[in-house]
């Protein structure tokens, strides 16, 4: 068996106190939904979990009655992962939930970086929960609450029922505008469907955006406006207005085919240099003289790339990068893209 068959998949959680993770961790520890998940939380109390659920614990693991088990991080991420690695009956997947303040960037980092984690995991996505009704005020007054975003592959945009439909509107386009590449749930009470959260395969190159429509035709926030995916209009730029504190955006760019010899040096020096700023980076690249599409992910300065599958019939061959990130020069970015373009 290959590694990747035999790597569980890690799922990481974010979003502030009272957004709805302890809700949707609840679920997956007490529904029957038939798989095994691991939950690594911070605070094992804060979860309250119902003692009848609990079969047995040794110390730190706590298994519960659907098959799953939790455990508490004191300490390191590594070590619990780890451990949770020696037992005997493996689980499906591990969902790692970061505390309400944490950056996400260094628990996701640590399944890049440890080379022993990296041979028996591998990420999978990550998921930030939002509160429909508070992020605004979230967003005014920390940085974390918008690098959750900007750094998600999904965002379960909880409590819609607490929100008018247009403060529900204004929400989703602030989260659009930080993170054109995300997919956005709308959900009550967590109520998503655990298969929207898990089992993603947004960081797995071969899958990354091969389900995901919405990036290849996310438009450049400074067109006057973009059609969602039901296809209505939305008017976007009204909005922009109301976000001025939002310090994170993001530069789509695009292009025709990229040669080769001009685009892979570039996309390097871009993330040395600007790797503190850039939280992720995504992309399909069309190389000239090549059958496949080259598929990219960034998360600060580590880069992944790798072919995905060839080009299908009739499929336009152009490239797309989105950045997200703080103090990107778009102008410049654009600029320099567009000079790796093959002749």
């Amino acid at each position: 068996m290959s590694d990747a068959q035999t790597q569980i998949p890690v799922t990481v959680l974010t979003g502030y106190l009272g957004a709805g993770k302890t809700t949707l961790l609840n679920r997956i520890l007490s529904e029957n939904h038939g798989r095994r998940y691991a939950v690594i939380v911070n605070e094992f109390g804060e979860i309250g979990i119902d003692n009848d659920l609990i079969v047995e614990s040794d110390e730190e693991i706590y298994e519960m009655n659907n098959g799953c088990v939790c455990c508490t991080v004191r300490g390191d991420l590594i070590r619990v992962v780890e451990g949770l690695m020696r037992r005997p009956g493996r689980f499906d997947a591990i969902v790692v939930e970061t505390t309400g303040l944490a950056d996400p960037v260094p628990v996701a980092q640590t399944f890049f970086m440890d080379d022993d984690v990296r041979t028996k995991t591998k990420l999978d996505a990550v998921v930030a929960l939002v509160d429909a009704k508070h992020l605004p005020l979230r967003l005014k007054d920390s940085k974390e609450a918008e690098d959750q975003i900007a750094f998600a592959d999904v965002v379960v945009l909880n409590k819609t029922d607490l929100v008018t439909t247009e403060e529900l509107e204004k929400v989703e386009a602030t989260i659009r505008a930080i993170n054109p590449a995300a997919r956005i749930h709308r959900t009550q009470r967590a109520g998503v469907a655990l298969d929207e959260v898990l089992d993603r395969g947004a960081f797995d190159l071969s899958r990354a955006l091969e389900n995901d429509p919405h990036f290849l035709d996310a438009h450049d926030h400074d067109h006057d406006h973009d059609h969602d995916h039901d296809g209505h209009d939305h008017h976007h730029h009204d909005h922009a207005s109301d976000i001025h504190d939002v310090t994170v955006k993001s530069v789509s760019l695009r292009g025709g085919e990229m040669d080769p010899k001009k685009f892979f040096p570039w996309i390097e020096k871009v993330t040395q240099m600007e790797g503190p700023n850039i939280l992720r980076l995504k992309g399909i690249i069309a190389l000239k003289g090549d059958e496949d599409r080259y598929v990219l992910q960034g998360v600060h300065m580590i880069l992944e790339g790798d072919h995905q599958r060839a080009w299908k019939d009739g499929e336009k061959h152009e490239s797309r990068l989105v950045f997200i990130g703080r103090d990107l020069d778009a102008e410049r970015l654009r600029k320099s893209f567009e000079a790796c373009q093959a002749a």
